[in-house]
């Protein structure tokens, strides 16, 4: 008969060899790579999730700030975590989709080294000009800078940003020249168009609303396929028929590839149920979002058409992140 001591050992030895997934999960603190500094689009999303998520899983979420490289540094970090379930990444266009096409030796692959967990919300961006610029519509600014090329200049956060990426497509498409003054960060790109030394900025309609319910600036067109509630009147880049142009930059978690299906299951349940709670909906919504529910091939295919369409404008544009 065997003795209790060598069933014990035995007993030991099979739960050790069962894979780490299989036992109590979670059973340590998450991490959430923000890949960008706290402040910002990124950092509010990543935060809200991260708080929610804890206190459904029933476990600490660590939000971890890796900025470096624009957002190369923290998603790459994440794309080479162990695939255990215990590190996700704030993914959005512009580190998982745009980035595709700005960087010839971009160090991680985004359809082929995450996994989407979900996606919470989608904001679109606002066009502005300087509130003397004599100018009122985006069909007016094209007008001009046809008979005027190069003289109008827009401003953004940074090369390779969202705000420069977007703009520069914009006028690609519209067949029109203006040029870039780009800025480290969104800030120093607010004071000098409320200053009046740059003609127009493209950001996201969050942070651009405070200005625009202000009167600070003009609003000339919304980059969404349809408008936005907080100011309806505003058209769409398309609805102006300068050109058929829509980008709405989606936020959500992504988890490192080769995580194991039953830990992602969970994590996908948990998140959603996260996502429907009616005051993260609000939250997201008074910042001036949009909340996503998508399930999660829709995801995948949202994210590979912004990969491949996005990808391709950026080539065909010349756009450049140096």
């Amino acid at each position: 008969m065997m003795s209790l001591a060598r069933r014990s050992l035995l007993a030991l030895l099979g739960a050790s060899a069962l894979p780490a997934w299989s036992q109590a999960y979670p059973n340590k603190p998450l991490r959430v790579i923000v890949p960008q500094p706290p402040g910002g689009g990124f950092d509010f999303v990543g935060r809200l999730l991260a708080d929610r998520l804890g206190k459904v899983m029933n476990q600490a979420i660590v939000v971890e700030n890796r900025p470096g490289s624009g957002t190369l540094v923290g998603t790459d970090a994440a794309a080479k975590a162990a695939p255990d379930g215990y590190t996700l990444l704030v993914g959005s266009v512009s580190n998982l989709a745009l980035n595709m096409g700005l960087y010839r030796n971009l160090p991680y692959d985004s359809l082929r080294d995450f996994e989407p967990v979900g996606l919470a919300v989608g904001y679109s961006y606002t066009l502005m000009a300087r509130k003397d610029l004599p100018l009122n519509s985006l069909k007016d600014v094209v007008a001009f800078a046809k008979a005027n090329p190069g003289k109008l200049n827009y401003a953004s956060a940074g090369n390779g940003t969202g705000q420069h990426v977007l703009a520069a497509a914009l006028w690609h498409l519209a067949g029109v020249k203006l040029t870039h003054v780009p800025y480290r960060g969104a800030q120093a790109a607010y004071q000098d168009l409320l200053g009046g030394r740059v003609d127009v900025f493209l950001d996201l309609a969050p942070t651009a609303r405070v200005q625009v319910d202000a009167g600070t600036v003009k609003a000339l067109a919304t980059s969404g396929a349809s408008r936005n509630p907080m100011h309806p009147e505003m058209p769409t880049f398309t609805e102006t028929g300068v050109a058929a142009l829509d980008l709405e930059s989606w936020f959500g978690l992504f988890a490192p590839a080769k995580t194991p299906p039953e830990l992602l299951e969970r994590l996908r349940t948990d998140l959603a149920r996260v996502i429907a709670m009616p005051e993260v909906m609000e939250t997201f919504r008074k910042a001036g979002g949009k909340p996503m529910g998508l399930s999660i091939a829709e995801t995948k295919a949202l994210v590979q058409r912004d990969v491949q369409r996005w990808t391709k404008l950026i080539k065909d544009a010349d756009i450049n992140a140096e």
